[in-house]
């Protein structure tokens, strides 16, 4: 049951709502004749207002974040607002290129850290994860910053970034990029493949993540449809094994499959990992659902683990029964890394009404940086009286130890005005901070190494 907000008139809206039957609701694609409850109704129907909205606002919304980013990349080039004033009065002022090495995102602004932890080796169980989580971080940065930070900062090799076709949206709206590491020794090697999380101002983006419609696979359980739609899924077709050759546009599943199956050919050893923060870790997740449900062996055998960060609910407890069986089968670690209260990793809600669950190895953090494997984190679905004032209380706490971390731990831990400033705002909204890339690039620093081959 796929939600068609774009088909979608006003009196269809109601009508959704008010009548039980949604499989007459053009909005709907159901190949079920089903009834939905009230409650759940109720769920479409503000997913559906929330993505119009965001539509319909998607220009200035799009315009606002440019400006902001404007606004940072001229304080950074310029040495800060003093030195940008200096500049205006000397006529001497630096723009900044938005498509060039230099120039960070509104997200990259968070944390400006470009530099791999020296002291985390290949060998270290926390490698992999350290560098994903530096991957993830990376893919919200223009192709030619992450081709330098790659090439020039990691000594690794860039071998793409890409933005790929989202067929309900009618647009391209998903972003990755591939990279190897090559530092191992002989011929082994690994592949990153990196998705990009959601953008703050990128409408597109949040409309995949507010699409709470489902898409089930035959046999293996229910899972998010906006979060499908943005990794290829095909109107009227679902997940095909191939696609028509005369295809005019490039979809991330099926693109990154082929990429992959001509970089494994290659070489023998090589492995490849996935990854990504928010969003961005939902689409790694069911990038390995959709290989397992076209029968990829060579690549699920080659896959040597999924890390994501501050990833939302994908499926229900069908599929991640599923999931952790082909897991198993595999030999593929699936790690989801939460930090703190972090707000994402808590959406959709694990009730009644939207059937979300989490699966998998959790590695959970606190605001020390203290990890614990768990199977759900603290205060799953959020919003609770208790937990909401524990959280402003952790809020609180965080802003203070953005003072004081670089004495604890070292100048590279030292958080910027911006990345306090925003803590702030945890105070009003408790879990919205703590989704941010900065703490869990420090999760996956300091954490004990142990825990990271860790699995339930």
């Amino acid at each position: 049951m796929l939600l068609n907000h774009e088909e979608l008139s006003l009196s269809d809206l109601f009508r959704l709502l008010f009548s039980s039957d949604v499989e007459k609701r053009k909005v709907v694609d159901s190949k079920e004749n089903k009834e939905e409850s009230f409650e759940r109704r109720w769920l479409m129907f503000v997913s559906i207002v929330v993505q119009k909205t965001l539509q319909f606002f998607s220009r200035p919304l799009s315009f606002v974040g440019s400006c902001i980013e404007m606004w940072l990349g001229l304080l950074s080039s310029n040495g800060g607002f003093g030195g940008l004033l200096l500049n205006v009065l000397t006529g001497k002022v630096v723009v900044p290129d938005k498509e060039s090495a230099t120039f960070v995102s509104f997200i990259g602004n968070f944390d400006k850290r470009t530099e791999l932890d020296k002291s985390i080796e290949r060998g270290d169980p926390r490698y992999n994860a350290a560098l994903a989580m530096m991957a993830a971080k990376a893919s919200y940065e223009n192709p030619i910053y992450i081709q330098t930070i790659v090439n020039n900062h990691w000594q690794m090799e860039f071998l793409g970034s890409f933005d790929f076709w989202n067929e309900y949206q009618n647009k391209a709206t998903t972003q990755a990029f591939l990279m190897r590491d090559t530092t191992q020794p002989g011929e082994e090697e690994t592949i990153v493949v990196s998705f990009r999380g959601t953008e703050p101002f990128d409408a597109d983006a949040w409309c995949s993540d507010f699409d709470i419609s489902w898409y089930e696979f035959p046999g293996v359980g229910r899972v998010h449809g906006g979060f499908m739609k943005a990794l290829g899924l095909q109107k009227s077709l679902g997940w095909p094994k191939t696609l028509q050759q005369q295809e005019t546009h490039s979809f991330s599943y099926y693109e990154i499959r082929e990429m992959l199956r001509e970089l494994m050919r290659r070489n023998d050893r090589a492995k490849y990992v996935v990854t990504g923060h928010s969003l961005g870790g939902a689409l790694a997740v069911l990038f390995a659902a959709v290989l397992t449900f076209h029968g990829e062996e060579m690549l699920l055998e080659r896959m040597e683990g999924i890390y994501a960060f501050g990833q939302p609910r994908v499926g229900d407890a069908k599929f991640g029964e599923y999931m952790k069986g082909k897991m198993d089968e595999y030999g593929i670690r699936y790690y989801r890394f939460v930090y703190g209260y972090d707000i994402v990793a808590r959406l959709p809600y694990d009730n009644s009404a939207l059937m979300f669950k989490h699966f998998g190895t959790c590695i959970y953090f606190d605001r020390n940086y203290q990890a614990q494997v768990v199977v759900e984190e603290p205060n799953k679905n959020y919003f609770s009286l208790m937990g909401t004032l524990t959280m402003i209380w952790n809020a609180m706490m965080e802003i203070i130890r953005s003072f004081t971390i670089c004495r604890s731990h070292g100048e590279e831990y030292r958080e910027g005005w911006f990345m306090r400033l925003f803590r702030i705002m945890g105070l009003l909204i408790p879990g919205v901070p703590a989704h941010c890339p900065q703490d869990y690039v420090n999760s996956t620093r300091l954490g004990p190494p142990h825990l990271f081959s860790s699995s339930l």
